[in-house]
């Protein structure tokens, strides 16, 4: 992940937390949401992805220090945290509001929206990973540069997309969390792989 250049780290927020990522959790909540509360919800947890992302841009290297942990020990428990919530997407768990709790309210859909998008755990692993590649201050304005440019574009598609999001079918949205869900799972598991991998476990030959 530790791509040195404003491409490399750009390419790399789009590919864990892009729209394809991010427009299936909307579309799931817009279900229950008039087209304003749709779009507030976007705002909002877009500003909230961007602040939590140069929050843990700025303070990549003293995360590291402060809990003793290493790289390779961060895209273990990356994958191993987002590994289960795709999990979760297969078997048609959704985690954060609880079914009885859940509702159009700003709130739920904040909390829905914690997991997938404000708090990735593959984005945040990508982003304290690049954080560190290089020790200064440059390369991280670099990286919080690409990632909230990535949320920029999240947030421009959500707007766009909003109405056809609300008219998209219920059954169809599961159809495509379950898919989803297999392809993010592989993805979990792969992150995994390259944390042991980096520890010198020999895992064999891997395909792309």
């Amino acid at each position: 992940m530790n791509q040195l250049s404003l491409g490399g780290a750009f390419i790399t927020f789009l590919a864990v937390v892009g729209p394809p990522k991010v427009l299936l959790s909307f579309a799931s909540l817009a279900q229950t949401r008039t087209t304003h509360q749709l779009r507030t919800l976007a705002l909002v947890s877009s500003a909230g992805a961007a602040l939590v992302g140069l929050l843990a841009d700025v303070t990549a290297p003293a995360l590291f220090g402060i809990f003793h942990i290493s790289t390779e020990a961060l895209e273990i428990a990356g994958g191993a945290i987002f590994f289960v919530y795709a999990v979760g997407l297969v078997l048609g768990l959704h985690f954060g509001v609880q079914e009885e709790e859940g509702g159009p309210g700003l709130s739920d859909g904040i909390r829905e929206l914690l997991l997938p998008y404000i708090v990735s755990p593959l984005a945040m692993t990508a982003l304290l990973l690049e954080s560190t590649a290089r020790n200064d201050w440059t390369w991280r304005a670099v990286v919080g540069g690409a990632y909230v440019a990535v949320v920029a574009i999240d947030l421009l598609c959500v707007l766009l997309l909003n109405r056809v999001l609300q008219a998209t079918h219920h059954t169809t949205v599961e159809l495509l969390a379950r898919l989803l869900g297999l392809l993010l799972a592989a993805v979990g598991v792969d992150l995994v792989l390259d944390g042991l991998e980096g520890l010198a476990v020999p895992l064999g030959p891997r395909e792309y």
